[in-house]
């Protein structure tokens, strides 16, 4: 591409981008950038003229892979006037390196599909580490950098006291790379050798997948689709901490999302924005708390409410009444497996007769990384590995394959995940035994054990992942 190519920051404020071999020409486009654009390319270009959307991808594909420091923006939103002249004091001259430093490590996490980024100071140093496909990836490791000056300026660009290095802190500052929206939660916490920061990156751009490429079944998907069509009931996903739970049940309200419903979302935090839903952030701290922000959300006359997660037994019997008085109510709960959420919601004190009368589906759910496909090497099945097929009734393949590493996928064997899911329908067989309080091992007989396995080694058999990635994530005899 050109070395006259212009920068990201004006071709955002211009409205104007030059791809190598046409000019952009966004709906806002300038005189002076029209004008700019032919000084620096003369030769006649056939132009495109994009609308809004179409020509903030275009940028934000043009530069989002670049070097361009103006690819990466931040908007303090919420940020009060005091964290706005503490900027100012921190954007002068000399600390260049130390701003260029924090906008390089940003936009690396990002670009690189970070969930999560680790700025840990040790003796001497500082060590950076992205969670990258559920693993932690050292993306930085040097000595003698200026500790104090890199954390001041995160706790700046997040609205928080940079004289306060003490106590924790949490905060958020609103990111813009390559023209994606990203929503960056900050927390502090003090430490040996200074003060600690984790930043939770939430892409609110990212485009939410269909259920068929999370990894659902087609049987699994139907099934879906007739719950979510449903006027009542509970529909609850279930798995650990970061087994992508909110994904599903985001485009589970995709399906359920119908302009004659009104969706409501209580969540913490708000991490997708979705039109046609109306979304309500979470604040502990003022008492908006779940059950808080559901029992408001019943009065705003709903059809379909989402609940980012019920911790409590407050939360649960709201959402449950709200199920029983014809409110479809999707949620979240942190249990092993689908039976495991009867079970749960017991131990939260709901009673049997409740449970069985709302909650009409149980999604569980965990995420495999994928094999890379520039490395990943075949390997001929051992006895044990067909035995551990044959026990899922499943045909053993001629070959299976294994990680290995390249510099493609930075050396892991493994690039990008995707999910494996047990679906539960409480049909009324189960919905009998949760009344008469069956245990977990009979509920789990009535709906045919725990499928998570069988969907494992089914991606296995097909060459997607690996067994020592189903050993890491399911372990053995689940």
């Amino acid at each position: 591409m050109s070395d006259m190519r212009v920068s990201y920051g004006f071709a955002q404020a211009e409205q104007v981008a030059h791809d190598g071999t046409r000019l952009l020409i966004g709906p806002e486009a300038t005189s002076f950038g029209l004008r700019e654009m032919l000084r620096r390319f003369p030769t006649p270009t056939p132009p495109a003229h994009l609308d809004e959307k179409a020509f903030a991808s275009a940028i934000a594909k043009l530069y989002g892979n670049s070097g361009d420091e103006d690819a990466v923006l931040f908007d303090l939103g919420d940020a009060d006037e005091a964290a706005l002249q503490q900027r100012d004091l921190l954007d002068d001259p000399s600390d260049a390196p130390v701003i260029r430093l924090v906008n390089q490590l940003l936009k690396k996490a990002v670009q690189r599909g970070a969930s999560d980024l680790h700025f840990e100071p040790y003796e001497g140093g500082l060590r950076v580490r992205a969670r990258i496909d559920g693993f932690l990836l050292p993306i930085y490791d040097e000595a003698d950098v200026p500790l104090a000056r890199v954390v001041s300026r995160l706790k700046v660009m997040s609205g928080l006291d940079i004289a306060e290095t003490r106590l924790p802190q949490d905060g958020r500052v609103g990111l813009r790379v390559g023209g994606r929206k990203i929503d960056t939660r900050v927390s502090t916490l003090p430490s040996s050798y200074g003060e600690r920061v984790v930043l939770r990156i939430l892409d609110r751009d990212a485009n939410l997948m269909p259920l068929e490429a999370l990894g659902i079944s087609d049987r699994h998907v139907r099934i879906l689709e007739r719950l979510a069509a449903r006027p009542d009931g509970i529909i609850l996903a279930t798995g650990p901490t970061g087994s992508g739970k909110t994904t599903t049940l985001y485009s589970l309200l995709k399906l359920a999302n119908r302009d004659e419903r009104n969706l409501i979302t209580v969540e913490d935090p708000v991490e997708f924005n979705l039109d046609g839903l109306n979304q309500t952030q979470i604040n502990a701290d003022i008492g908006m708390t779940f059950a808080a922000g559901l029992r408001a959300a019943l009065r705003q006359d709903p059809d379909v409410i989402l609940v980012g997660e019920i911790r409590d037994q407050e939360t649960a019997s709201i959402a449950g009444q709200a199920a029983l008085t014809g409110h479809l109510v999707f949620s979240s709960l942190h249990t092993n497996s689908a039976v495991g959420a009867v079970i749960r919601l017991r131990d939260l004190g709901i009673e049997d007769y409740l449970i069985s009368a709302t909650v009409r589906g149980v999604i569980a759910q965990r995420l495999l990384r994928n094999l890379c496909d520039d490395c990943k090497e075949a390997h001929s099945p051992t006895p044990e590995h067909v035995a551990l097929f044959a026990a899922e009734d499943i045909a053993p393949p001629d070959v299976l394959f294994r990680a290995k590493g390249c510099e493609s996928c930075g050396g892991a064997g493994y690039r990008g995940r995707i999910g494996i899911y047990d679906l539960v329908e409480i049909d009324d067989a189960v919905r009998a035994a949760i009344d008469r309080a069956a245990p977990e091992a009979e509920l789990r007989d009535l709906t045919g054990g725990s499928g998570l396995m069988r969907e494992a080694l089914g991606k296995v058999a097909s060459g997607v992942t690996d067994l020592a990635e189903v050993e890491r994530v399911l372990g053995t005899g689940r």
